[in-house]
């Protein structure tokens, strides 16, 4: 065991907070709804990106991809008046976080109702839908369409409301409803909440439905890809020849819990979370900032109490915008050197916004545990102003890793960065 992780455990075991451990995950992404299945789609180099037939009707919307979740579908238990006030992506969240506590073996365990066991989950926005509702309202003088759910659908905190309610959860909610980092701060506040004993456990994670009126946010700057002919070849992360990003949905949902608890109780244990950090660029909305980018990764390194040496794999934020790239690239290189192996998730997924996090999160949890990390799809040819970085390409490659890092950067100059540690 390397001496920077006897550091680690034993600051956690001094008195710096309780271990936290990831003790169950599921989700749905556009490449699959179980590990097993996303592994074959990004070992096959298979993405989730699909022409949008439906978002032809809109004028001036100059892309038509998206990343679509293809197989989801609720359980009889679901019934109608259980799931009126959610929209998709709270439909999604919470069947997802339901699966989670199966898999961690808590679903009917007393402390989901205790009060020690809390919600950090978000989303950029309510459902679509529900806000379109009310905007009816505005524009038309007419209230025809709104219903007493309307606006619990429409709420920035629908998911974790509605997960809350459907299982009974009664401890604290956080609703990190922070665009791109939305998953991955409502990780990292569970995480707080566990390390500092406000809570025993946590469903943490996020999730986003797909709409023709997210890929017009980012359609507006110039930044989505109009590859509407072969979405098979896009988004392209890092590459030179990147034309832009594909809106994808999707959710995620990660049971995190004390490790004295879990152990306790004989939880199958996913993987020890040890360092998040978060800050803000104070500078611009939508150019991110590579040095406060890097500041994010050092204070997630900080709480860990670990070197970047120590760090065996990154998972990039990848965008496939050109300022994103650029900028994440070189706040990485500042941190680990040229060496540090890296590849970008929604090469195959799309950017799944609120969801990205989370489902990132998942996945590299996986592929440490397996040994095996995903190259970046549609990769050929690394744009010369990104950072040298050892960029994963081809078929990816086998890596022996304690730790690794997630990464997400939002709208806002929101920055996060996750460390997770193997279990052995």
């Amino acid at each position: 065991m390397k001496a920077e992780t006897k550091t680690h455990r034993a600051n956690r075991e001094d008195g710096l907070g309780r271990r936290v451990v990831v003790t169950g995950v599921a989700g749905f992404s556009p490449i699959g709804n179980d590990w097993p299945s996303i592994r074959a789609r990004l070992a096959a180099h298979d993405n989730g990106v699909r022409h949008m037939e439906a978002w032809d009707v809109y004028d001036g919307l100059n892309t038509r991809l998206g990343a679509p979740v293809e197989d989801f579908s609720l359980p009889k238990h679901y019934h109608r008046r259980a799931i009126r006030s959610m929209g998709r992506g709270a439909r999604m969240a919470t069947r997802a976080s339901e699966l989670a506590l199966i898999d961690a073996g808590l679903l009917d365990d007393p402390l989901v109702s205790s009060g020690r066991m809390g919600i950090a989950y978000g989303a950029s926005a309510g459902e679509p839908d529900a806000v379109a509702d009310f905007g009816n309202m505005l524009i038309n003088k007419s209230t025809d369409g709104l219903n007493a759910n309307s606006y619990i659908r429409m709420m920035s905190h629908t998911a974790p409301v509605n997960i809350g309610v459907f299982l009974g959860v009664r401890g604290r909610i956080h609703t990190t409803s922070s665009a791109c980092t939305s998953g991955s701060q409502g990780i990292g506040y569970a995480y707080e909440a566990i390390r500092f004993a406000r809570q025993t456990a946590m469903i943490a994670g996020g999730c986003e439905e797909l709409s023709a009126s997210e890929a017009a946010v980012f359609d507006t700057l110039f930044a989505t890809s109009t590859l509407n002919d072969t979405p098979e070849a896009t988004p392209r992360p890092f590459d030179a020849d990147r034309d832009g990003l594909v809106i994808g949905e999707g959710a995620g949902s990660l049971i995190l819990e004390d490790m004295a608890h879990a152990e306790a109780r004989g939880a199958p244990i996913y993987a020890e979370l040890v360092g998040f950090g978060t800050n803000s660029d104070g500078r611009h909305v939508t150019q991110p900032d590579a040095a406060m980018m890097e500041q994010a990764i050092r204070l997630a390194l900080d709480d860990a109490n670990i070197t970047p040496e120590d760090i065996g794999y990154v998972s990039a934020h990848g965008t496939a915008t050109s300022r994103g790239d650029i900028a994440e690239s070189l706040a990485t290189r500042a941190v680990f050197g040229e060496d540090i192996p890296i590849s970008a998730f929604k090469s195959f997924t799309g950017h799944t916004l609120g969801a990205c996090g989370a489902l990132e999160a998942w996945t590299a949890i996986e592929m440490m545990r397996e040994g095996w990390f995903h190259a970046t799809a549609n990769l050929e040819n690394v744009d010369p102003e990104c950072a040298q970085l050892d960029y994963l390409t081809g078929d990816g490659r086998r890596l022996d890793c304690d730790y690794i890092m997630s990464n997400n950067f939002a709208f806002g100059g929101i920055n996060t960065s996750l460390i997770f540690r193997r279990w052995r």
